[in-house]
């Protein structure tokens, strides 16, 4: 049986007496470099234990398959072997009937107990010889909190405040910086956004995101539209379902506001889209619908934010409430789900003439339902495809990381009546 022993810096003095004993015991003891002289010193080690480095674990594998039966060996390890550490090479070059784990404090551990926090519901994501892509995918989900393992070979913590800036992210979480967790030379500091990165920056780092409440923004200071995403308020459970900031920015061309009128807002979510139409147009009227509980307050709070007033804000759902409304001169159809189609139906019923409705679509199936409406209804149809690529760190260089697709439909409802046809006789 090989007995394979997470560690902190001080091994194996800070061994618990039961794994000190394990490495007396042993015939073999296997260790990182690091972890070496002070093997060879310790007061407890045998005059006659072999030992040797384990940084190679094919290597180590190697030798422990030519262990004679009976012989006792102890693999030294960082923290909790299972946890990307060596013990999942061992158990397939060794088969996990041989071994025997004794797991220490994971880095993760010891990251949360130095910020003094829970960690029960926190996430992780390990960017090891990784793509940092899914990091922006998972930090559109908005974790309340997020251990990043870095890879100091390609950028480590640069990385990770690159994809936070590029997501429009920085206000929203703070970043810890976790370095030579165990150590004698540890450190943990916060790092705002405008902080350089330590020039001695230790490459043994990991790095912890903590959601932060966001802070009321100058409503005069932001953008006049395109405004980052982490500045909206959004749903507890259901983070990061929101549309996200090149989709807003199209879809408002789309929309051809007028300087005077009144929006529909339908499935307006966490309001986004209209509430940055108002910024443009001061004088529309907006009538945000969402069906979702808690909605409308979200959807205020939001507009305090941006320093707009809705006209109305209605939760329930749109089909029961669009009697409640004026008539439309522009409508933004992002929900519905099933009800879609009629939807599309009372928005065409109630358009004034020269009105426009928007309808972005995740499916073609849904482009299928959808545009025959506004062609029998003889409305002007155009339909496009909007693709946007945020810049991912890449080694030294930057790549493209492509975001989902969407599908954005536009009818015209004419402000004349579509032709009669004419009947030629032959």
């Amino acid at each position: 049986m090989i007995d394979v022993i997470g560690t902190d810096a001080g091994a194996p003095g800070t061994l618990p007496p039961a794994a000190q004993r394990l490495v007396q015991q042993a015939q073999l003891v296997a260790a990182p470099k690091r972890v070496l002289p002070a093997l060879q010193q310790w007061p407890g080690c045998p005059p006659n234990l072999r030992w040797m480095a384990s940084d190679d674990p094919i290597a180590l594998s190697d030798i422990l398959l030519k262990l004679e039966p009976g012989q006792q060996a102890v693999v030294l390890a960082s923290g909790d072997p299972l946890w990307f550490g060596i013990g999942r090479i061992l158990i397939e070059r060794l088969g996990r009937d041989n071994l025997r784990f004794h797991p220490g404090p994971s880095s993760l551990q010891l990251a949360f107990a130095r910020l003094g926090r829970p960690w029960q519901n926190a996430e992780w994501i390990s960017l090891h010889g990784r793509d940092p892509a899914p990091l922006a995918r998972r930090l559109q989900q908005r974790p309340n909190a997020l251990a990043v393992l870095t890879d100091p070979s390609r950028g480590g913590v640069a990385d990770v405040r690159s994809i936070l800036h590029t997501s429009g992210l920085e206000a929203s979480y703070a970043l810890w910086l976790c370095e030579a967790l165990g150590h004698g030379d540890e450190r943990v500091q916060q790092l705002a956004p405008t902080d350089a990165i330590p020039s001695d920056l230790n490459p043994l780092h990991l790095v912890v995101l903590l959601a932060e409440p966001a802070a009321d923004p100058i409503p005069d200071q932001l953008p006049l539209f395109g405004i980052e995403d982490g500045i909206y308020l959004q749903h507890d459970d259901r983070p990061g379902l929101m549309t996200k900031r090149e989709v807003r920015i199209q879809l408002l061309a789309e929309l051809d506001l007028p300087p005077t009128g009144v929006l529909w807002d339908l499935g307006a979510g966490t309001g986004s889209v209209g509430l940055e139409a108002l910024r443009l147009q001061p004088q529309l009227q907006l009538m945000a619908v969402e069906r979702r509980s808690g909605g409308g307050r979200l959807i205020h709070a939001n507009a305090r934010r941006l320093g707009v007033e809705p006209a109305a804000v209605i939760e329930g759902d749109a089909l029961s409430v669009l009697e409640q409304l004026p008539d439309p001169d522009r409508v933004l159809l992002g929900g519905g789900g099933r009800q879609r189609q009629a939807l599309l139906q009372a928005v065409i019923a109630r358009m004034r003439p020269g009105g426009v409705v928007v309808i972005p679509m995740a499916t073609l199936e849904a482009v299928g339902e959808l545009r025959p409406l506004l062609s029998e209804a003889g409305w002007s149809v155009r339909m496009h495809q909007h693709q946007s690529w945020r810049g991912m760190p890449l080694a030294e260089g930057t790549r493209l990381s492509p975001m989902n697709p969407v599908l954005v439909l536009q009818g015209r409802k004419l402000r004349h009546g579509p032709p009669e046809s004419t009947i030629t006789h032959r």
